[in-house]
């Protein structure tokens, strides 16, 4: 913790039930407790304040977005802790424009508390979290545009999230210019990442939880709003710092990877377990399928092997699609696992908002995901992890 002294310093409280709690964690400070209204005066003059403690919970989200923008607006502004759970995301961008601001999460202690208010204090980034050491995680990416990655994305990470409800799954969507996860599960998308790249050492657990959205029992979606512009405002520091975060908050992680190369891409590779590439059973996907896989084994010889997952097979005998035989032999090398195609299943699910597994849990795509978890899960269960 650091050597910060709140001695005589002029804390203002917003909100009276955070008052005994500051009051505890901040000892020989000079606290001033007031309403939301107190924000407004220390906007419009110059003030002696040199922290503000806000509860999220004493005043209308709008207001608090306003206050903060304009305290943003003053030259020196005071350093901002703003303590609360699913905190809006306009309320967060707002926080973000400060040069010193943090997020506490509730529920918290005062020593919680005091150690978070003297690293912002001492204007230093939070102390690292150690890494944990089980966290698991697999990448998803198609060979082709719509060849149903995002689709099976969600199901595996549904999956994991109810065969293990002691465990924290998150789904990532990384696709930030047109991800569409969260418009498949019927969410809002509030992961600002773009907002984050002025200093992505300030992501952190609670700054990560704010992120998120609960899309299911045990699953958060992390997806960032559509910016066709994203790829440029969003670091790969960024990126790769939320992912470590990521690694740090949850247990099994799934990320929906685009397939366009990204100055991220192979970070994000490198740190998988498993790499799944997508193809649906046409020529030009299965080519660019066994190309895919040849420049990730290329780039990352030491990373995991890419699997490739044969999506929407057909039940029938005959049609006019290759064969599993006829693409094994496309793709010169054997598929890792395939999905029976249910087309009605598929977009009812998307329609309604949602899984495949809650709308239509009968469906051949939520059977062949449980088998294709199951082999996922035998190397994971052994301990194999890659860096």
């Amino acid at each position: 913790m650091s050597d910060v002294s709140f001695d005589g310093r002029h804390v203002l409280v917003i909100g009276q039930r955070l008052a005994p709690v500051a009051h505890e964690a901040l000892g020989a400070a000079r606290f001033e407790v007031a309403a939301a209204d107190r924000l407004e005066l220390l906007s419009a003059a110059p003030s002696a304040v040199e922290l503000v403690l806000i509860d999220a919970e004493a005043a209308d989200p709008a207001a608090l977005v306003a206050a903060i923008n304009a305290m943003a607006a003053r030259p020196k502004p005071p350093a901002v802790m703003l303590a609360g759970a699913h905190l809006p995301a306009s309320l967060v961008r707002a926080l973000m424009k400060l040069p010193r601001s943090d997020v506490i999460e509730a529920p918290f202690t005062s020593i919680d508390l005091g150690r978070a208010a003297a690293m912002l204090m001492a204007d230093a980034p939070a102390p690292a979290q150690a890494v944990n050491a089980n966290a698991r995680c697999w990448t998803v990416m198609g060979s082709v545009g719509g060849c149903g990655a995002t689709t099976i994305a969600i199901e595996l990470a549904t999956a994991l999230a109810r065969r293990a409800p002691d465990r924290r799954v998150a789904l990532v969507d990384l696709n930030l210019v047109d991800g569409a996860v969260a418009a498949y599960l019927g969410s809002t998308p509030t992961m600002l990442l773009a907002e984050a790249s002025g200093s992505p050492e300030r992501i952190d657990a609670a700054l990560l939880t704010a992120f998120a959205m609960r899309v299911g029992e045990g699953l958060d979606l992390l997806a960032a709003p559509r910016d066709p512009k994203a790829f440029e405002r969003v670091s790969q520091t960024t990126v790769c710092r939320m992912l470590e975060v990521a690694c740090q908050v949850y247990d099994w992680i799934v990320i929906d990877l685009p397939r366009h190369h990204q100055p991220w891409t192979l970070d994000v590779l490198a740190g998988s377990d498993e790499v799944l590439v997508v193809s649906e059973l046409t020529v030009p996907a299965l080519l660019a399928a066994r190309s895919l896989a040849a420049e990730i084994e290329a780039e990352l010889p030491q990373g995991a092997e890419p699997r490739i997952i044969l999506n929407r097979l057909a039940s029938r005998v005959f049609g006019p699609a290759p064969s599993l035989s006829e693409a094994e032999k496309a793709l010169q090398r054997k598929a890792d696992g395939g999905i029976t195609s249910d087309w009605e299943a598929a977009a009812a699910s998307v329609n309604l908002g949602g899984s495949i597994s809650h709308h239509r849990p009968r469906s051949k795509i939520v059977r062949d995901i449980a088998v294709l978890v199951d082999r996922l899960m035998a190397p994971a269960e052994a301990g194999r992890r890659r860096a």
